[in-house]
């Protein structure tokens, strides 16, 4: 057996290989998992931005693999107050370590695309409003 990860690694009993979305949703979930994420973005083509949720755990994130190598791109929101650098900073880290240590793949490149920011009464003042809406529905 090879001690060099490929994209399909042969053990002695079968092979294993792993599918880009799983790296997807590893890449998604180290990054809201940083400190000063609001959540992440659709991306350039859909243009709409969307909170992480557990429906979709690669929203906003783009992998290229290869036999030993990736390359992620994350779309995120950060939240108002943070320093953009620090933030995008610690995604590439925590991306680049949480896809390495699960994986066995060489992360050779991680891209943060910062998309919006998100101020802190935003949230409740939607959920406000959602609520009056569904209120005066009934």
């Amino acid at each position: 057996m090879s001690t060099l990860p490929t994209e399909y690694e042969r053990t002695e009993i079968g092979e294993i290989q792993i599918a880009p979305e799983v790296i997807e949703v590893i890449a998604g979930l180290a990054t809201v998992e940083v400190k000063g994420v609001a959540g992440m973005s659709g991306g350039f083509a859909g243009g709409i931005v969307e909170l992480l949720g557990r429906k979709n755990l690669s929203k906003g994130v783009k992998v290229e693999v290869g036999q030993r190598e990736a390359a992620v791109d994350v779309s995120v929101i950060i939240e108002y107050g943070n320093r953009l650098p620090e933030v995008a900073a610690e995604i590439q880290r925590n991306v680049k370590r949480s896809i390495e240590t699960m994986t066995g793949l060489t992360v050779v490149e991680v891209n943060v695309h910062i998309h919006d920011v998100q101020f802190k009464n935003t949230s409740t003042v939607d959920k406000n409003e959602d609520t009056d809406a569904v209120l005066r529905v009934k």
